[in-house]
């Protein structure tokens, strides 16, 4: 099962967060590059000090605990959130007014 999603994630090329078990950490804004057999190629961004470092790195399928994706961020904070144009009037957010109905 973990392979298909691994597989399926790869496909569509967006970023991903694995957790290797092995190491016991998480890599954040990774891209599965290629699955071949039991072995996932994996690059990814780290910011050190002042500098950005590119890896890549080949993984064992046994090695990945957990794969988990962003499907969306909320900024904090008293922030209006953007709506399109285009949002049809049933989905759109009101705002609340003071006796919260």
């Amino acid at each position: 099962m973990l392979h298909r999603k691994l597989y399926q994630l790869c496909c569509e090329g967006r970023e991903v967060s694995v957790f290797l078990r092995d190491r016991g950490c998480w890599i954040d804004g990774a891209r599965i590059q290629e699955i071949e057999g039991d072995l996932v190629t994996l690059r990814y961004e780290i910011e050190d000090d002042d500098e950005i470092c590119a890896w890549e790195e080949m993984l064992r399928i046994e090695s990945i605990g957990s794969v988990g994706r962003k499907i969306a961020s909320v900024p904090r904070g008293n922030v209006e959130p953007l709506v399109s144009d285009e949002c049809p009037e049933a989905e759109q957010i009101h705002p609340r007014d003071r006796n919260g109905e």
